[in-house]
């Protein structure tokens, strides 16, 4: 029985993985990513440098705040701010990207998740260098050097938060939306053909050669298994060329996180996928002709949409919200929406282990009634199968 299966489902790896379609949709999926990718390196390459807002006695080092970054490679825009309350708006707003107060030898630094490295060098410089000249001028000419030099390398600028969550965050929830478009692309793309080589088969009366020598459940396992390890392979080329292409231009600072998101998607890749070729496969079987493909698979195709959609905007909005939580746990919305959630660190163990064991559970109660459903239809002809009679007809 298990070579049956195999020899079944070599037949649609050969098939495949050699179709000029599979080869170029690949390549033209890689060729997207790799064009996004560009597109956003060059876009963090293109950006402005940090917007500097200086209050009070903290305008003194306007110009010489724009020499020292500048000797880092990086220019500033630095603008005066009147009133402290107008510059932390200005700062959680986004429209500066520090506010710098104080005296020129106590800078005191306002961001709103994290200072840009260089910038914060260039301040600590300035601070160092004014605190230089004031135990140059206080100490005369009895000056003892290590405590000098002790003194300036202790000064630095005060730096604080307005948010102090994860600075990655950013890059967490576009990972976490990349993979949802991939697994939701890969889901419906590979469930679709699935339906369609069992249409195939049907309306070409294939399907009634094959099972004069396999039994209805070999056939259907052998193809579904064939095409799903067909959709790894190809998710995992499109995923991880992603990744290593972002890390490699430095748009991806979180290349470990990125890689586990990654591996999880493949795993979720899979159990979705068993999840729904069994609902594709069935419905397929209830038609004879391609043109009825697209009206039967219209439920299937729906829920997909909808967990795409909800997905999308339940991880950009409210990713450790009670209704992203719940409805991550749910089997036609787990594959998208979990694998997300791990990627923004906000799935808890037992919610990964609860979901994993509803989906393997939904995973065989959907294939046995999808195979019933197969069985008794796969070989009528004479029209649109209902459901209820494909089951009578086992």
């Amino acid at each position: 029985m298990t070579r049956t299966v195999w020899v079944i489902a070599r037949r649609e790896l050969r098939t495949r993985l050699r179709a000029r379609s599979f080869l170029l949709g690949t390549a033209v999926s890689v060729a997207v990513l790799v064009a996004f990718v560009l597109v956003q390196t060059s876009l963090f390459t293109d950006r402005h440098g940090p917007r500097v807002g200086l209050l009070g006695q903290a305008t003194a080092i306007a110009e010489p705040l724009k020499d020292e970054t500048r000797a880092r490679g990086l220019v500033v825009e630095t603008t005066t701010i009147r009133d402290q309350a107008d510059g932390t708006a200005q700062v959680a707003d986004g429209t500066l990207d520090a506010l710098v107060t104080g005296t020129p030898s106590a800078l005191r630094v306002l961001v709103r998740d994290s200072v840009d490295e260089n910038l914060r060098g260039a301040l600590t410089a300035l601070v160092q260098q004014e605190v230089l000249r004031g135990l140059l001028a206080t100490l005369g000419d009895d000056v003892d050097p290590a405590e000098v030099l002790a003194t300036v390398s202790d000064a630095t600028v005060d730096v604080h938060a307005i948010d102090t969550g994860d600075p990655a965050r950013g890059q967490r929830l576009a990972v976490a939306l990349v993979v949802v478009v991939l697994l939701y692309t890969s889901l419906l793309l590979h469930g679709t053909m699935v339906a369609q080589g069992v249409v195939e088969e049907k309306s070409s009366r294939v399907a009634e050669l094959l099972l004069a020598a396999v039994r209805p459940w070999q056939l259907l396992l052998g193809k579904v298994i064939g095409l799903g390890v067909v959709g790894l392979a190809q998710l995992s080329v499109i995923g991880g060329a992603g990744v290593v292409l972002a890390w490699a231009t430095g748009v991806l600072t979180i290349p470990a996180a990125a890689a586990g998101t990654l591996l999880w998607g493949l795993v979720w890749y899979l159990l979705g996928y068993l999840f729904y070729a069994a609902v594709f496969a069935a419905a397929g079987s209830l038609v004879s002709r391609q043109e009825e493909t697209q009206s039967v698979l219209l439920p299937v195709t729906s829920v997909l949409v909808l967990a795409f959609v909800l997905g999308f905007g339940l991880l950009s909005r409210a990713p450790g919200g009670a209704a992203t939580a719940v409805l991550s746990l749910l089997p036609p919305f787990a594959p998208i929406l979990m694998p997300g959630r791990l990627a923004l660190g906000v799935a808890s163990g037992w919610e990964v282990a609860v979901a994993l064991v509803l989906m393997v559970v939904a995973v065989a109660g959907l294939a046995w009634v999808g195979g019933r459903v197969y069985a008794g239809a796969i070989l009528r002809t004479d029209g649109r199968v209902r459901v209820r009679e494909a089951l009578r007809g086992v």
